[in-house]
C-alpha cells in the first residue's frame, strides 16, 4: 500500500507568535512565508498541523 502524501505551505508569518509554533513550523519543514513541504500522512503530522493551522494551508 503506497503511502499518503500531503503537502503543506506556510501562508502566515511566525512573527509574533509563540516559541512552540515557530518550532513546529520548522518541525514541518517550514520557516518561510510560502515554502511548501510534503509530509507522510502521519498521525503526528497532523497534530503538528492542527496545531498551526492558522499559519499553514494543506493540500491531500
Amino acid at each position: 500500500m503506497a503511502k499518503k502524501i500531503i503537502k503543506v505551505t506556510q501562508i502566515g508569518s511566525p512573527i509574533g507568535r509563540p516559541k512552540d509554533q515557530r518550532a513546529t513550523l520548522i518541525g514541518l519543514g517550514l520557516n518561510k512565508m510560502n515554502r511548501t513541504s510534503e509530509l507522510e500522512d502521519t498521525p503526528s503530522v497532523r497534530g503538528m498541523i492542527k496545531k498551526v493551522a492558522h499559519l499553514v494551508k494543506v493540500e491531500e
